[in-house]
């Protein structure tokens, strides 16, 4: 049986392709996702994280991350008031990644929030880079008790 030079440099072809394909999603996937945990014990991703929450986040969550208030009462408009990110909120009850993409693209009907919820969570992607908003959650993560901590983190590794 001989292989032809066309079928050789066909099948390299394939497989250089399926490659990049792969090379491809596995970047582009990554860039949304955290794939390791954001320690709220790292003083300086928490020293940065602190004036980039002043700056964006506690106008609606709070400047001591307390949230709006009446935070589970829906809005006359229909919209729940933004949750507070301290321990009395439900932020330590989600994963990291689940977080970051909240932040990065705020919340998505059918894929981070239930179909037709309406949300006045922005998406920060266009702003704020991957790198600041791990800082932010780091910051926010920071004020949290030992077990609220201990809790997220097992969630967060456990779902990765």
């Amino acid at each position: 049986m001989t292989i032809s030079v066309k079928t050789i440099i066909f099948t390299a072809a394939i497989i250089g392709a399926v490659a990049l394909a792969t090379q491809t999603f596995m970047n582009s996937s990554t860039e949304s996702v955290n794939w390791t945990y954001i320690d709220p014990t790292n003083k300086q991703l928490v020293a940065e994280g602190q004036p980039i929450y002043a700056a964006h986040c506690a106008t609606c969550h709070g400047v001591n991350l307390e949230g709006e208030p009446n935070w589970r009462t829906r809005k006359p408009n229909g919209r729940l008031p933004a949750p507070p990110h301290d321990a009395t909120g439900h932020t330590w009850h989600h994963a990291d990644a689940l977080l970051i993409d909240i932040t990065q693209h705020g919340l998505r009907p059918g894929i981070t929030a239930p179909v037709g919820y309406v949300s006045d969570m922005p998406a920060y992607k266009d702003l704020l880079s991957t790198h600041e908003i791990h800082a932010v959650l780091a910051y926010i993560k920071s004020s949290w008790p030992k077990h609220a901590v201990e809790q997220q983190k097992a969630l967060t590794l456990h779902k990765q």
